[in-house]
């Protein structure tokens, strides 16, 4: 059993007794300011902001602010223990590390160090499907950590079923299909620079590391980058995807199957109709939807209408231990952490991941204990009121 908030006493520890401070801010609600002075524009550009004038994005953050935490007293909380197991998958604590494309525009390790932070701290990495890194790399990296892989389900039938089939074999074993991407959204930063990584062979490594597209190409991908991004481009946007399509992917994935992106309840209910496993209740962070409703203010609902019968697990907007602490209380099973561990990826590779990673799972142990609770079951939405707007 992991005290998290012991990572609280060694800094003071290491502070007053060694002169040492920590070589990035512990101040988590900071961390993209201080991000946004290592990176380089274009990077910058396509992590940073959301769709349109970034309305959802700034709704999501709001939308934890609306929910105030009511601490109780004298409920001996010296013991806690923040373990979980998700879809069979043991986890040290109930967050995992979202699935981020193109970690190579923060990092040069990009996916790599992600993968081996997650491992040292017994968390779960969740590899996009536009990684800067490709499935089999990202796997050898994680090592003996727990791994899933997100799909994002391109047009071609075949080259579906040789990322399945890799992801099987490099050990992920559970499978996290996005819903809210069909077709990238309208985001002014990236369109005002011209620029789309994918489109210069950038954040497309399980494309290119792949036999069947490969074979789409007329050069391979290191002799025409530019060929290799037009042929990215002929098979991603995928706008035609159905609820009809999902029986043929059940029948080519074994292990349990994710839909990540719902905002709506009936779209959780033919979830589970679909017979999938579990939902991530998410906005993709306010990219791809301008004017979307904040993800935490349709949690409660979707978690009240099926989570007796999926698992509910939430993303978009998580800023810090206290905003996991809410989302679980009112109704998720666990959360994906975001743009938070990529601003630890850009500060400091490896070494920044697993400084963001411990300040906020520190956060949330010592608001769990100050709030009398020792484990992820106590948190209930009783725990939680919601302040006037």
């Amino acid at each position: 059993m992991t005290h998290f908030g012991d990572h609280q006493v060694s800094i003071y520890a290491a502070g007053m007794l060694a002169g040492q401070i920590p070589a990035w801010t512990t101040d988590l609600a900071s961390l993209e300011r201080h991000a946004a002075e290592v990176l380089p524009p274009e990077a910058l550009g396509y992590i940073v902001p959301s769709a349109g004038g970034g309305l959802t994005a700034r709704a999501n953050v709001a939308a934890f602010e609306q929910w105030r935490i009511v601490p109780r007293m004298l409920r001996d909380h010296a013991t806690r223990d923040l373990s979980t197991e998700v879809l069979g998958t043991p986890m040290a604590a109930p967050l995992l590390l979202g699935p981020v494309g193109v970690q190579t525009l923060a990092h040069p390790d990009g996916e790599l160090a992600t993968a081996r932070a997650a491992a040292a701290l017994g968390l779960t990495y969740v590899h996009s499907t536009q990684a800067g890194h490709s499935i089999e790399q990202a796997a050898a990296a994680n090592g003996d950590g727990q791994r899933w892989f997100q799909l994002y389900w391109p047009t071609h039938d075949e080259l579906c079923e040789s990322f399945l089939a890799r992801a099987r074999a490099a050990g992920y074993t559970t499978l996290v299909l996005t819903l809210d991407t069909t077709l990238l959204g309208w985001r002014p930063r990236d369109l005002d620079r011209g620029y789309l990584p994918f489109l210069a062979n950038e954040g497309i490594a399980n494309y290119t590391s792949d036999p069947v597209f490969n074979a789409l190409l007329d050069k391979p991908a290191e002799e025409d980058p530019a060929g290799a991004g037009l042929a990215f481009a002929g098979v991603f946007p995928n706008p035609g995807l159905s609820w009809e399509q999902l029986p043929w992917l059940r029948e080519r994935w074994d292990g349990p199957i994710v839909l990540k992106g719902l905002q709506h309840v009936d779209d959780a209910r033919r979830a589970v109709d679909a017979g999938v496993q579990g939902v991530v209740v998410s906005n993709h962070g306010g990219r791809q939807v301008d004017g979307a409703v904040a993800s935490l203010d349709v949690l409660p609902g979707i978690a009240e209408a099926v989570g007796d019968e999926l698992t509910v697990l939430f993303d978009s907007g998580v800023r810090s231990g206290p905003d996991v602490l809410k989302a679980l209380a009112l109704g998720a099973d666990a959360v994906l952490l975001g743009r938070p561990y990529l601003y630890g990826l850009a500060l400091g590779g490896q070494e920044g991941v697993e400084h963001v990673l411990r300040c906020l799972l520190a956060e949330l142990d010592l608001t769990m204990g100050n709030a009398g609770c020792s484990t992820p079951a106590d948190l209930v939405p009783e725990l939680l009121v919601r302040s006037p707007r």
